[in-house]
């Protein structure tokens, strides 16, 4: 039998949702949340400068009621 060459995806370490709330707030004009949890378009975010600080203030909202996880679907940690 044939094994698969395909690359394996890294599992994502799963991040705080202080810690990622902190990092939004403070450098989310920039999508480097988007980038520690990773999402691959977290450039567009720096680009646009947070989407003209929309994207960034609906980041921040989304993390603190749990509705932003990880990119792989892994909710964010409570510590």
């Amino acid at each position: 039998m044939a094994e698969e060459n395909s690359p394996k995806k890294a599992a994502l370490k799963p991040r705080s949702k202080i810690s990622m709330f902190v990092v939004c707030l403070f450098t989310g004009l920039l999508g480097i949340h988007r980038l520690l949890m990773g999402y691959t378009n977290w450039w567009i975010q720096g680009i646009t400068i947070g989407g003209w600080f929309f994207w960034t203030i609906y980041d921040l909202i989304m993390i603190v009621i749990d509705r932003m996880p990880m990119a792989d679907g892994t909710p964010l940690t409570k510590s």
